[in-house]
């Protein structure tokens, strides 16, 4: 079976219960396929990373097969604004974040609430040069595991994020991006929108951020924040002290 989300945000949990891990968000608009289903939840599959996990069935609306497929072949238009809204013909509104899908409302089969966008919005690649644009809007976001909105997110939500309304799909979690992309030796080898991974004490990778000019970062910690980078890793300003530790730094574009 096939469904679409048609809630502003929806978490995604590790097991079929409310008080689960949220692993990650469902924005409004954003597609999937139902693995399996029991009486209250549905283990789903995210469409462009793949990722899985358990959803509420009251929080997600049934599409076909041919819908499915529209949502697929169709380069994907996001809402651009920190928060918008989509209204209904009788002025019914619905606040949708940042990186929300628009393309289901072009599409009557879809779009069954009859939902009207107006904002602005975001198509196609865009060179990494430009991400640091996406990425501000997200700055002083507060921290949220599994979080993939400007109201909160995680460091792994906050790249993947930044990459996708800009055009490119890159995995869910820091771990899984580190195995994309072309190695670099050296920061001053980096530029603007390379990401940077951190690892803890066992080697393990637990942090990303994305690479500004001048030995700058942007990345959550806390919330979405700009500190120094070097050789060592990031200096945290307010604190004066490393917080994480280098590992490596990667092209992916």
């Amino acid at each position: 079976m096939f469904a679409y989300c048609n809630l502003a945000i929806v978490p995604l949990r590790a097991e079929a219960s409310d008080r689960s891990e949220m692993v990650t968000q469902v924005l409004f608009g954003e597609h999937f396929t139902i693995l399996e289903q029991t009486e209250k939840w549905s283990k789903i599959q995210l469409s462009y990373d793949k990722y899985e996990g358990w959803m509420d069935n009251k929080q997600y609306q049934l599409i076909t097969e041919d819908d499915f497929n529209y949502l697929e072949h169709t380069s994907t238009l996001f809402a651009s604004d920190l928060v918008d809204f989509v209204s209904t013909e009788n002025n019914q509104l619905m606040s949708i974040p940042l990186g929300s899908c628009l393309n289901g409302l072009k599409r009557d089969s879809i779009n069954i609430d009859n939902f009207q966008y107006e904002g602005r919005s975001i198509s196609g690649q865009f060179n990494k040069s430009l991400f640091l644009k996406t990425a501000f809007m997200y700055l002083n976001a507060p921290y949220l595991w599994g979080g993939k909105t400007p109201f909160g997110i995680d460091c792994s939500g906050f790249t993947q994020m930044v990459y996708r309304i800009n055009g490119y799909n890159i995995p869910r979690d820091a771990s899984q991006q580190a195995t994309i992309g072309e190695a670099l030796s050296f920061i001053e080898e980096s530029e603007v929108g390379d990401l940077a991974f951190f690892d803890n004490s066992e080697g393990n990778i637990v942090h990303v951020g994305i690479i500004m000019e001048n030995n700058y970062i942007i990345h959550a910690h806390g919330k979405v924040r700009i500190d120094r980078l070097d050789h060592l890793g990031i200096y945290n300003i307010d604190s004066g002290r490393h917080t994480h530790k280098l590992r490596v730094i990667k092209k992916i574009l």
